[in-house]
């Protein structure tokens, strides 16, 4: 049995370099990560947030230090090979849901697992559980203009866990959303969580949302504190 965390960060570094100068905006940053847990990402704006979450999710390369997803180092792997544990461990949920606006609710949810290579028919049987799960059955052939805010977060969900991933980041989720909407959004992200056993971390600037979650990571200065 392998009891390897979900994630392990070690010693992240992220320095950007702006013509002479040297932009160091994670200095060191270790964690970890178990299946099930609800960590919250808490900063200041420009503290680094969603850089460390960009280098978590093999969106961007580290300066320097160790990513293991899974018991998977990535830093060791290729292009190809950090895009396919991208596609297959890793779901992402914005802000700003980044729906396609030309697809339905149910074509959105499809997407990722046709990219991955299940065939229409497989993608579509289990994106119409995905969105019945998310109480959107009714919604699933209306195109992201036709749903409210709530609703198109709540399609950016289902998308993202589409692929059954062990580790779900979330930026900021509900911060366009009203306070009954965010509501609702949270307790299904947490029902999720519980239920399917995924890692998450979420990025928030809402004190009384990560004090529900199990604990909560402080980025500052480019450190956990």
């Amino acid at each position: 049995m392998n009891n390897a965390p979900v994630l392990h960060v070690s010693a992240l570094t992220r320095v950007y370099e702006q013509a002479e100068n040297k932009l160091h905006v994670l200095n060191g940053v270790s964690f970890t990560l178990a299946a099930g847990e609800m960590v919250a990402l808490m900063g200041q704006s420009g503290s680094g947030k969603s850089t460390l979450l960009q280098c978590v999710g093999l969106l961007d390369t580290p300066t320097s230090g160790t990513i293991e997803i899974t018991g998977r180092p990535a830093q060791s792997m290729d292009d190809g090979e950090r895009t396919a544990l991208r596609r297959e461990s890793i779901g992402f949920v914005y802000q700003a849901h980044h729906l396609l606006p030309e697809f339905s609710a149910l074509e959105n949810v499809m997407l990722p697992m046709m990219i991955a290579g299940q065939s229409r028919a497989q993608a579509a049987e289990r994106a119409m559980k995905m969105l019945e799960a998310m109480g959107l059955a009714p919604r699933a052939e209306h195109r992201p203009a036709r749903l409210s805010g709530g609703e198109q977060q709540r399609v950016s969900i289902a998308r993202a866990l589409a692929n059954r991933p062990k580790l779900l980041l979330a930026d900021e989720p509900t911060g366009n959303l009203d306070p009954d909407t965010a509501e609702h959004v949270y307790r299904m992200l947490e029902a999720i969580v519980r239920k399917t056993g995924v890692a998450m971390l979420m990025a928030t600037h809402n004190p009384d949302l990560a004090a529900r979650m199990d604990r909560t990571l402080r980025l500052k200065g480019g450190l956990i504190t």
